[in-house]
């Protein structure tokens, strides 16, 4: 069965906590059946969140950006402008209660997505998000996922770097990994505009998940 989902797109940033408070009030009304599931693209202004797995010594300037807890797996993430931020907030009750295979699906659309922009993106044992081989040999991580589940419906989701000034996350360590760097689509001199890379995620979280928009 397809599952109809509303896709929301805000034009403008949107702050962290005004987020927050739309997915805890839709997932409540999902839960309550008041509502169907709904993913929201957007981009926040500059800003570090917390996941429950964050160590405090890897926030390095916490008085650079504002700092908000989050319930969502993960560690220590930076959000802002030239990011698009997808939260997917999906009921999956209505098929398989698996969180493990959910967010392996998340990851099979941001690998299939970048593949149609000509980016090869890949999966890392133990390092959560989808990473890319550079030029010199080094691997860095271009999108990154974190997710909460309530009643088996799913709040926060990914992100993927299409050209955010990549200094801002200087002030954290991305995810607990030190060693790591973090890149982006214009990084890798990937020239798509916004609306093209929220087309294709569309297609691909459509296939993927067996759902249509509404």
């Amino acid at each position: 069965m397809t599952l109809q989902v509303e896709w929301k797109n805000a034009s403008d940033l949107i702050s962290y906590p005004d987020a927050l408070t739309f997915m805890e009030n839709r997932v409540q009304d999902i839960i309550d059946g008041k509502s169907p599931s709904c993913f929201w693209a957007l981009e926040h202004p500059p800003l570090y969140t917390e996941g429950v797995s964050a160590q405090k010594e890897d926030l390095l300037t916490p008085e650079r950006f504002p700092v908000y807890k989050t319930g969502r797996g993960g560690q220590f993430t930076y959000h802002g402008p030239g990011q698009l931020v997808i939260y997917v907030m999906l009921d999956l009750s209505k098929g398989e209660k698996d969180l493990k295979k959910f967010i392996c699906s998340l990851e099979e659309c941001l690998i299939n997505s970048l593949s149609q922009l000509g980016i090869t993106g890949e999966r890392r044992e133990n390092r959560v998000g989808i990473w890319v081989k550079m030029p010199d040999g080094s691997e860095k991580k271009i999108a990154a996922i974190g997710v909460r589940v309530r009643k088996w419906v799913t709040f926060h989701g990914i992100s993927l770097n299409i050209d955010p000034d990549l200094s801002h996350f200087d002030g954290i360590v991305p995810c607990g990994l030190s060693t790591y760097g973090v890149t982006s689509l214009a990084d890798l001199n990937v020239d798509a505009k916004k609306e093209k890379i929220v087309s294709v995620l569309q297609d691909s979280f459509a296939k993927t998940f067996n759902i249509s928009y509404i």
